[in-house]
């Protein structure tokens, strides 16, 4: 408890981390309304963050029961108000019809512990509750000789929706309160408005016994029609009783009409949601729960013993192990003992176990920590050996199929011009490019040593080995090799064969065709895992045709795998990204706004260029050919990586990195993005290479600088503050997150926290009464001596979950400090219990 106490007496020099991560999965759709005249829509979904477009599904065509089955990771460290997702009918002409959305608050996601999952009706949307964005007022109650009254100042609002063609608004405001009301000028085609007006209502005495709420509004005017509303804040007048002035940004809120999900009309989409937040304590708040980590990998002789490790794994549930365990990976590869931490669990793993047939065919910790491992480090390397070859299956989009009860004659290509296509040709067509296309990876991953990642063979090098040790016989001779064949080829190389785009290698799901084709090399791939040893005792006998090719290639897969572990030991050095410097993380063309000629039309003024991102450098050449001299931006000048407003360039997908150089000067390029997903691929993707700089901007123009003035909040002064707050911050999860080791030690600590009382149960009550039971029987003779080293071992035990639960009870004291001090500094006298 000193310890804490020391954290204490510093306590207020520091304070806590928000961290807000957000998991949604798009499951599928059911009973959709019929858009198109073909009687059937063409659905797909967009996802929206407080109104800011976060990712946009694939278009399932001609289907009113669609499956999309993607998911999104966001990170959001301050935090969110609601998720919406909006049901889209593509048309190819004209606009896309809504057809209907689903909104969550925050509140609704936070109440389910474990996450949503559920299927829910789609609502009509309103125009009156698609409202958006801020207002920063100031309200004041003033009383003297000359009266009584309220004096509003309207200072400006942000990131208010768009209601005209242009893609902005006219907006104006208004206060109101009792039969009272004034407004402010309008401001013409902004969504960024200043406008700097001070308004004043005079009331009567009498009106100051009342309640009721001051309501400003935000309304777009329009010169023909009724006005379009834009949000409103409503502020109790009691408030203004015990505090006079009420100033600040406030969020605009709808008109509040009660959702209409028209009776499940709309149809309804099976959604999981879950969402996950965190207060982060100071790095050195967690450093003893790293230390008792760290030990149990460091000090293999205890491998047999209790240690953190096993505590944490025995109190994990199915559900969080993959969680956790790629929480874990992270940690050690921040600490430089990945490899250690591996074949820490991989050795348990393997001497546990007496079956060779059974060997890490459970989703242990140990299994599921080497599944995420790969990814994190093998991600790159993957893309290399199978992206080609993807793309190649993608835009040949052949017809192909084995299974004779599944062959559909009418939707094969015509293979030959001598009439009718007989089952048999399409079988063997199908075999024979099903042949080309396997022997073409097979072909990629066996050239591939020299490509996969150093840390990533050690590890299998280790594997190998502690497997090995454990079946040493001749007739066990392939254990070794399916070991990690069973995880290169089975839990890596085959599902990113399945489902390109979740690793992705590709951008849009696969067509129903194209599914077929890569399900079946797939199930291929699996078996040249497997060495063929499993070949003609499926069911699937109709894949006999592709065994010989499979037979052919274990010898070579051997000889891969003996090559992949033919290795000295890397040292590991910490990094603050999964990736080194001098690899590429994110490359493709994109369309770079030419600067240095304002005067071409906007239209005009975008060129192809090919972009390259590195953890150092933004760089980008005419073509990707290596002989191209390429333009460089240094990744530690960026300050901000935002999006920009469509009418800035009446152009969509648009994103600016805007950076500083040595001289102080502020650069902006401009680029353009095929569609919103790659927008937010490369937005997120520049912002975790340059998430560890210190000179990012808090506010930005998402507009440009066009003729004297911002296009955005028509500022005439270029060097203005930014109008809008900056997301640098925001970020999709995946493979390329940088290590944060503040937030994963978070997270295990919150793990053990929920299985304390398992733990004090099981290490310190049970096994208490245990040794002193035995101790007893050793005393009075009942025991051999040898008995002693059982007492010592579960002594140990006993220590060790001590020592671990007293770690957690200390972070669990931190954790309450920091929220009454804060709860204090806030001003707020309700405590932290």
């Amino acid at each position: 408890m000193c310890r804490l106490n020391k954290w204490q007496n510093h306590s207020h020099l520091s304070k806590m981390a928000k961290n807000t991560s957000l998991y949604f999965r798009i499951v599928e759709g059911r009973s959709l309304p019929v858009k198109d005249v073909s009687g059937t829509s063409d659905p797909y979904c967009i996802v929206k963050v407080d109104n800011e477009v976060v990712a946009r599904t694939a278009t399932v065509w001609k289907n009113l029961n669609p499956f999309w089955g993607e998911e999104y990771t966001l990170h959001l460290p301050t935090g969110f108000h609601s998720l919406s997702f909006y049901v889209m009918d593509e048309d190819t002409i004209g606009h896309d019809d809504i057809i209907g959305k689903i909104s969550l608050s925050k509140d609704t996601i936070g109440a389910k512990v474990k996450g949503l999952d559920n299927w829910l009706n789609l609502t009509r949307v309103d125009p009156d509750e698609e409202v958006q964005g801020e207002i920063h007022f100031g309200l004041e109650l003033l009383r003297d000789a000359k009266g009584i009254g309220l004096r509003c100042h309207f200072i400006e609002a942000r990131d208010l929706a768009p209601r005209d063609i242009s893609g902005t608004s006219d907006p104006f405001a208004r206060i109101l309160f009792n039969n009272h009301s004034a407004e402010t000028s309008i401001i013409k085609k902004t969504r960024y408005p200043h406008w700097g007006e001070t308004l004043e209502l005079e009331l009567e005495t009498e009106e100051l016994s009342e309640g009721g709420t001051v309501t400003v509004e935000v309304w777009d005017w329009d010169m023909v029609g009724k006005n379009d509303f834009l949000g409103k804040v409503e502020i109790p007048f009691a408030c203004l009783h015990k505090t006079p002035l009420v100033q600040g940004w406030f969020r605009l809120m709808p008109l509040g009409n009660n959702e209409d999900d028209a009776g499940g009309k709309l149809g309804a989409l099976r959604l999981k949601v879950r969402l996950v937040e965190d207060h982060i304590l100071p790095s050195m708040y967690y450093q003893p729960l790293i230390d008792l980590l760290v030990q149990s990998v460091i000090s293999p002789a205890e491998v047999e013993d209790g240690s953190p490790l096993t505590m944490l794994e025995e109190v994990t549930t199915v559900e969080s192990r993959q969680d956790v365990a790629m929480t874990l990976v992270k940690i050690y590869l921040g600490r430089g003992l990945v490899v250690p931490f591996l074949d820490y669990l991989n050795t348990r793993e393997v001497n546990h176990t007496l079956d060779p047939n059974t060997l890490f065919r459970s989703n242990s910790l140990a299994s599921k920590a080497m599944e995420q491992f790969m990814k994190a480090v093998g991600m790159l390397y993957l893309h290399e050996v199978l992206k080609p070859i993807i793309n190649r299956i993608f835009e040949e989009k052949k017809y192909i199929e084995l299974d004779p009860c599944k062959i559909d004659l009418n939707r094969t290509r015509r293979i030959s011009f001598k009439g009718a296509v007989s089952e048999a040709e399409v079988r063997e067509s199908s075999v024979e490019m099903l042949q080309g296309y396997l022997s073409n990876i097979v072909e990629s991953i066996i050239g591939s040593v020299t490509q996969c990642p150093p840390v990533m063979r050690v590890a299998f090098k280790q594997l190998h080995k502690r497997v090995e040790e454990q079946f040493p016989e001749s007739e066990n001779e392939d254990v070794k090799y399916l070991a990690i064949s069973g995880f290169f080829f089975l839990r890596f190389l085959a599902p990113a064969i399945l489902t390109p785009k979740l690793f992705h290698l590709r951008d849009q799901h696969a067509d129903t065709r194209t599914s077929r084709t890569l399900l079946l090399l797939a199930k291929a791939v699996q078996s040249v895992g497997n060495l063929g040893l499993q070949l003609g005792h499926g069911k699937e006998l109709w894949m006999e045709p592709l065994h010989p090719i499979i037979l052919y290639s274990v010898a070579s897969v051997k000889d891969f795998l003996d090559k992949l572990i033919d290795i000295d030991s890397v040292s590991e050095v910490p990094q603050r990204a999964v990736f080194l410097p001098s690899v590429t993380v994110k490359e493709g063309y994109l369309q770079k706004h030419k600067a240095e000629s304002p005067q071409l039309l906007s239209r005009f003024s975008f060129k192809k260029r090919y972009f390259w991102l590195s953890s150092e450098t933004l760089s980008y050449a005419k073509t990707p050919d290596p002989w191209q001299v390429r333009s460089s931006i240094p990744i530690q000048c960026v300050c901000a990586v935002e999006r920009v407003d469509e009418n800035a360039f009446q152009q969509q997908h648009v994103l600016q990195v805007v950076t500083q150089d040595n001289d102080g000067q502020m650069h902006t390029i401009y680029t353009q993005c095929k569609n919103v997903n790659e927008l937010n691929q490369w937005l997120s993707a520049i912002r975790k290479a340059s998430i560890y700089n210190r000179r990012m901007l808090p506010s930005f123009h998402p507009g440009v600088y066009r003729s004297g003035k911002w296009t955005c909040c028509l500022q005439a002064d270029r060097a203005t503050s930014g109008c809008s707050r900056t997301h640098s911050a925001v970020t999709l999860g995946d493979w390329s997150d940088p290590l944060d080791p503040d937030a994963e030690t978070q997270t295990i600590y919150k793990q053990l926290l929920q299985g304390r009382d398992k733990l004090r149960k099981q290490y310190v009550e049970v096994e208490a009464e245990m040794t002193t039971e035995e101790e007893n029987r050793v005393n009075s003779g009942l025991l051999p001596d040898g008995a002693d080293c059982s007492v010592e071992l579960l002594k140990h035990r006993q220590a060790a979950a001590v020592r671990l639960l007293g770690v957690v009870l200390d972070l669990e004291q931190a954790h309450a400090t920091f929220q009454r001090q804060e709860r204090v500094e806030a001003g707020s006298l309700i405590l932290t219990p």
